[in-house]
């Protein structure tokens, strides 16, 4: 289903909640789009990382998405808008990974002086947003429910739609991943 009449069917059919429309338009338009980006960053990595992540906010965002008449050059505008985004913070984060060798060493300590110290530290902090990256969504989700937003196992496992222990382990996989990432900073 191409063209601008195609897409636009497909956009409201994704505004609806039709994951089948949702696919069928991000096959449809990957190509054209990841093209675009490597033209605007010369980047292929970013530029699909960026798309990703385009079609991730699209379908979270699906019940509150306007309608679009023109959804190619929506899309294209969204995806420019989300490339300079990551270029600004890859950016910043290599600004701070400078200024951090020059600093102490990273020592292991736990994990409750590491998110203080995190919380109080602005360069520490763009080095744990680059290595949350790495994570998995569901991981990113269960460390933002646990350390910022304060939620015990029982509400995290009742936000997500998960059991306790499943909470408990997917939290313990996603800091003994961040420790991994972070052991040599």
């Amino acid at each position: 289903m191409k063209g601008p009449l195609g897409y636009r069917l497909l956009w409201e059919r994704i505004r609806s909640g039709d994951e089948n429309a949702f696919f069928d338009l991000y096959a449809a338009l990957y190509h054209d789009l990841v093209n675009f980006g490597i033209r605007t960053c010369g980047d292929v990595d970013l530029s699909t990382e960026a798309l990703d992540q385009v079609f991730a906010s699209i379908w979270e965002k699906r019940e509150s998405l306007d309608r679009v008449e023109n959804v190619q050059s929506y899309l294209l505008t969204f995806l420019k808008r989300k490339i300079l985004r990551l270029l600004e913070k890859q950016n910043k984060i290599n600004t701070a990974l400078q200024h951090l060798k020059a600093e102490e060493d990273w020592t292991e300590m736990p994990y409750d002086e590491f998110i203080i110290r995190v919380q109080t530290n602005e360069l520490v902090k763009l080095r744990l947003k680059e290595a949350l990256e790495t994570l998995t969504f569901r991981q990113k989700q269960l460390i933002h429910l646990k350390f910022f937003e304060g939620y015990s196992y029982e509400k995290i496992a009742e936000t997500t739609h998960m059991s306790v222990k499943t909470a408990y382990n997917t939290l313990y996989d996603a800091l003994k991943t961040l420790r991994e990432q972070l052991k040599d900073f």
